[in-house]
C-alpha cells in the first residue's frame, strides 16, 4: 500500500520555507548531495559510477578540493540540506522547472530528457490524459508533480498520489509487477531501467527537451556558480559531456523486449553453472564484461556453432583457438579461458592513445570484426576531424565501412560496421544488467543483517582532491 498523499489542482509542488544559511566562506571541501540511481550515483562493486558522480568528481578536481558525495533518501531532504548549508550542490539528475528556479540557482545544462508516462506491457497504450484509468503515483517533490499540477488545470478530473517513502526505481518496479497503473519518469531513466524491468512501456510524452541541471543555494553561491560555469565550458570543449552522455545513455536507446526477458532468465537458470569460470579467467577485466561478451556470442551455450565456423561459449575460430592454446572449443572452460586470453591480447595491442576506460569497447569491436577494420575506422575518424580514440566517435564511423565511398579508401575494405556497433552496445546492456542484479543481491544481503545502514540512509563517499588519480577514502579505487 502506498504511503502517500493525494494531491489536488490547488496544491502545486513547493518547497517549504527554511532559514537560509549565511554566505559561505571559501570552500575547503566540495560537499555534494545526490540520490541513488544508475545514471546518477551507484556503487557497481567495481567502484562508484553515474553521470552526476563523474561530473562532480571532475568538478572537485577542477577546484583542487576533496569531495564528499552523500546520497539522501528524498528530494525534500536534499533541498533542506542545500538551503541550510549542509551541502554545496545538488547533483542528482534533476531537470529544470519553474519551482526550482524560484527556490534555487540552477547550473548549466548537462543533458536533456523527456518526461514520459509509464505503464505495463500488455495494457492498452494510453492515448490521452482524459483516457487514463487507474492509479497514478509519482515521487514526492519531483518535477513530475509540477507537470501533473499544470495538466490538472486543463483536466480537472486528473488525480494522482505523491509518494514519499519510495524512490523512482521502486515505482517503476511496481509498474512492472502490476502493482501500480501509471507513473512518470525521465526518458533516460526508462531507457536504463527497462533493461532490468522489460515489462515497462512508454506512453505519452508529457514534457519534452528538459534540461538536467545541478542546484546551488539561492544565496552565498556566487563564487561557486562562477566556478561551475567556467568548469562547464571547459568540459564541454573537451568533449566530456558528450563522452558521459554516450557512456551512460548511448547504448540503452535500442531495446529488445524478448531478448531482455531471455537474458534475465538466463542469468537465473544458466549463469550459475559458468559464473566461477568467468570469475577465474577474467583476469583484470570485470568478470561480468567477459560473461556479457559470452552471452552475446553464444547465449552461454557451450555447444553453439556458427555457419562461419566459430564455436563454443566464446565463439572462437579454429586459428584463434590454436593461437590461445585451446584444443576443444566446445569445452566451456577452455572456451572461456581462450576468449579471455584473446580479448586481453586485443586490449594490450590497442594504441596507447585510447583511454583506459574505453579500451574494452574498442577491443570488443575488434573481437567482432577484427582489429584491422577498427583501425580503418579510426583513420577515417581522424580524416573527418573526429576523435579516433573516443568510442562515441568511432561508433559513428564504423557503419561507414559498409559504404563503398568510404571502405574503398581503407586498407581492409568492407566490414559490417553497424553490426559491430550493435554488438558492443548489446554487451554494454548485458553488463549493466549483471551489475544491477549483483547490486540487488548485495542490498538484500546487507539489509538482512541487523544494525546495518539501508540505502535510504545518507552514506557519504569522501574523495581526496589531489588530482585525477584521487582515491575514495571508503573504497580501494576511484573509477575514471
Amino acid at each position: 500500500m502506498l504511503l502517500c498523499s493525494l494531491l489536488s489542482a490547488c496544491q502545486p509542488a513547493g518547497i517549504e520555507d527554511i532559514d537560509l544559511a549565511p554566505p559561505q566562506a571559501p570552500l575547503v571541501e566540495l560537499k555534494v548531495g545526490t540520490l541513488y540511481g544508475p545514471q546518477i550515483f551507484m556503487n557497481s562493486g567495481q567502484g562508484f559510477s553515474g553521470f552526476d558522480y563523474e561530473m562532480a568528481s571532475r568538478f572537485a578536481e577542477y577546484l583542487h578540493l576533496p569531495m564528499t558525495m552523500t546520497p539522501y533518501p528524498s528530494r525534500s531532504e536534499l533541498y533542506r540540506a542545500l538551503k541550510t548549508g549542509e551541502i554545496d550542490i545538488i547533483a542528482a539528475g534533476m531537470s529544470k522547472t519553474a519551482s526550482r528556479e524560484e527556490q534555487f540557482r540552477l547550473g548549466p545544462p548537462l543533458y536533456k530528457v523527456n518526461q514520459v508516462l509509464i505503464y505495463r506491457e500488455g495494457l492498452p497504450q494510453p492515448q490521452a490524459i482524459d483516457q487514463l484509468e487507474g492509479s497514478i503515483a509519482v515521487i514526492a517533490d519531483s518535477a513530475f508533480v509540477d507537470t501533473l499540477t499544470q495538466l490538472q488545470q486543463d483536466h480537472p478530473q486528473l488525480l494522482w498520489e505523491q509518494v514519499y517513502d519510495k524512490d523512482n526505481e521502486e515505482l517503476l518496479t511496481m509498474i512492472a509487477n502490476g502493482e501500480l497503473d501509471y507513473t512518470i519518469t525521465d526518458s533516460t531513466s526508462l531507457q536504463i531501467n527497462r533493461r532490468y524491468l522489460p515489462e515497462l512501456r512508454d506512453g505519452m510524452i508529457l514534457e519534452q527537451g528538459l534540461d538536467v541541471v545541478w542546484l546551488l543555494a539561492p544565496q552565498g553561491s556566487d563564487i561557486l556558480m562562477s566556478q561551475l560555469l567556467a568548469f562547464w565550458h571547459s568540459e564541454q570543449r573537451a568533449g566530456t559531456l558528450a563522452h558521459l552522455n554516450e557512456k551512460y545513455f548511448g547504448h540503452v536507446k535500442r531495446f529488445d523486449y524478448v531478448d531482455t526477458r531471455a537474458f534475465i532468465r538466463a542469468i537465473d537458470r544458466v549463469l550459475p553453472r559458468y559464473r566461477k569460470l568467468f570469475e577465474s579467467y577474467a583476469g583484470t577485466l570485470d568478470w561480468r564484461k567477459l560473461a556479457a561478451t559470452s552471452y552475446q556470442e553464444s547465449h552461454w551455450d557451450p555447444n553453439a556453432r556458427s555457419p562461419t565456423g566459430v564455436r563454443g561459449m566464446m565463439m572462437l575460430t579454429m586459428p584463434t583457438a590454436k593461437r590461445v592454446g585451446i584444443s576443444n572449443r566446445l569445452d566451456a572452460e577452455q572456451s572461456i579461458r581462450g576468449g579471455a586470453i584473446y580479448l586481453a591480447d586485443i586490449m594490450d595491442r590497442l594504441p596507447d592513445s585510447i583511454p583506459e576506460n574505453q579500451r574494452i569497447w574498442f577491443a570488443l569491436a575488434s573481437y567482432n570484426i577484427g582489429m584491422g577494420h577498427v583501425e580503418d575506422a579510426r583513420k577515417l575518424a581522424d580524416q573527418m576531424d573526429l576523435n579516433p580514440s573516443a568510442w562515441r566517435d568511432i561508433k559513428k564511423v564504423l557503419p561507414l565501412l559498409q559504404k563503398r565511398k568510404y571502405y574503398q579508401q581503407t586498407r581492409y575494405g568492407y566490414a559490417r560496421g553497424s553490426e559491430a556497433v550493435h554488438y558492443v552496445d548489446s554487451i554494454r546492456r548485458y553488463y549493466d544488467t549483471l551489475v544491477w542484479i549483483d547490486n540487488q543481491e548485495r542490498h538484500l544481503e546487507v539489509t538482512a543483517q541487523p544494525g546495518t545502514l539501508t540505502p535510504a540512509e545518507p552514506q557519504p563517499v569522501a574523495l581526496s582532491g589531489d588530482g585525477p588519480n584521487e582515491v575514495p577514502l571508503a573504497e580501494p579505487k576511484l573509477p575514471r
